[in-house]
């Protein structure tokens, strides 16, 4: 994928978006690159950086902040964000509902089956992966907020 691709990908995840009116949940979405480095004692460290050059097979890490900016709490909210194409998911959270089909259906990674060109069919993998989903535990209070995160290699 072109660097201006990944920018314009980029430009869209990182602007704020309201996600349902009603409940006047904004949603922020960050995205990095995580790099390793040496120390001067030779530790390797793990550096979470701007994702302005992405490289296939570049770690990245979505960071997605939700603020509940309504007067009411928010119950059985569902943050849902659409994956950048030419990344592949790491669907291994358990609290993250995927989804192959651009979010018609929404389960673990190992429920999911394609069809396959010559009529049959294969599990879903991590390049298949659409969208993600967290429905939040509990009832969000007005003026609460949180964060989740994702992990995604770049293709």
């Amino acid at each position: 994928m072109t660097i201006a691709r990944w920018l314009c990908a980029l430009a869209t995840l990182t602007a704020p978006s309201v996600a349902i009116a009603q409940q006047a949940m904004r949603l922020d979405t960050r995205m990095f690159v995580e790099r390793v480095t040496t120390d001067i004692n030779g530790r390797e460290r793990r550096v979470l950086s701007n994702a302005d050059r992405i490289a296939p097979g570049d770690q990245l890490v979505f960071v997605v902040h939700w603020r509940n900016e309504g007067s009411n709490p928010a119950k059985g909210f569902a943050i849902t964000k659409a994956v950048p194409r030419g990344a592949r998911v790491d669907a291994s959270d358990p609290g993250m509902d995927v989804s192959v089909d651009g979010g018609a259906h929404w389960g673990r990674l190992d429920q999911f089956w394609l069809p396959t060109p010559l009529g049959g069919v294969r599990r879903a993998g991590p390049e298949d992966v659409t969208h993600v989903r967290w429905t939040l535990p509990r009832s969000a209070l007005p003026g609460e907020s949180g964060r989740l995160s994702y992990r995604a290699v770049a293709r």
